[in-house]
């Protein structure tokens, strides 16, 4: 059913409800005026030909079956509200897809990244995209460990590795890769919205795919200052990401996720 078939039927209930309504009003009154009268003279009770009793009996019957109206059509009403915020509510998303380990097809892309020494120094300790394969131009989400000043090589550590990784793996079973400086971009902090770029509609992004820590080629449909909640999160599109009906769902992408995306000589 329609908006418009849902609102003209609770417009018709409530119509109903508000002679339900006037109805009781006279009833309430009837009782009332029943009641002064008994209270005045009690002994009406004891008079054969007096009939207070069974008029405010059936005045009674007629206030209960109003009442059980009333709730019937309150209840129709609030079942027709949940029907209208359902059809308000987005389609549910298709089902996330297991994390994959291949970049979607297309022509090759890379991201801007940090020269600056000082720069470089400072992302000790932070969130950063991470290229681990430079042939299957694939980027993980991982944490810096150091900067080795000899090499010139960041240390990083896989926030969700897999079993088959072919890295160096700790005591604590983390994988740590060694990248150069042009395979690390910084993420937005997560405590600092401010700090994210507002992407504009059709940018190209690289962006963590939901529920994994891998990031993946998309394109922007909002950006993340869209949302009047303010959740900072950016609508995206990935690649490859077709349904069974080829069409790419809209996944919801927190804004710390979500680095530029420029051509090969765009740098």
């Amino acid at each position: 059913m329609s908006s418009s078939n849902i609102a003209a039927a609770m417009l018709e209930k409530t119509k109903e409800l508000d002679l339900i309504n006037k109805e009781q009003e006279m009833i309430l009154l009837k009782i009332n005026n029943l009641h002064k009268k008994l209270q005045k003279s009690p002994e009406a009770v004891e008079n054969s030909e007096d009939n207070s009793l069974e008029t405010l009996k059936l005045l009674y019957t007629q206030a209960m079956d109003l009442s059980n109206r009333e709730a019937n059509i309150c209840d129709f009403l609030a079942s027709q509200v949940d029907s209208l915020i359902e059809l308000k509510q987005p389609p549910p998303l298709p089902p996330l897809p297991p994390r994959r380990k291949t970049m979607a097809k297309g022509p090759k892309k890379q991201v801007k990244t940090m020269s600056n020494t000082s720069t470089r120094r400072s992302l000790e300790g932070e969130m950063v995209a991470a290229k681990v394969n430079a042939e299957k131009d694939e980027w993980i989400v991982a944490r810096v460990v150091r900067l080795d000043e000899e090499s010139k090589e960041f240390e990083i550590i896989d926030e969700e590795p897999d079993d088959n990784d072919d890295v160096k793996e700790d005591e604590r079973g983390e994988k740590k890769y060694k990248v150069g400086m042009g395979s690390i971009i910084p993420l937005p902090r997560s405590d600092d919205p401010t700090g994210a770029p507002e992407f504009p509609p059709g940018t190209h992004v690289l962006a963590v795919y939901p529920e994994t820590t891998t990031l993946y080629k998309a394109r922007v449909v909002h950006g993340h200052g869209h949302s009047k909640r303010k959740k900072h999160e950016y609508v995206l599109e990935f690649d490859d990401d077709e349904d069974k009906n080829g069409n790419l769902p809209q996944r919801k992408v927190a804004f710390h996720n979500v680095v530029a995306l420029n051509a090969a000589n765009g740098q």
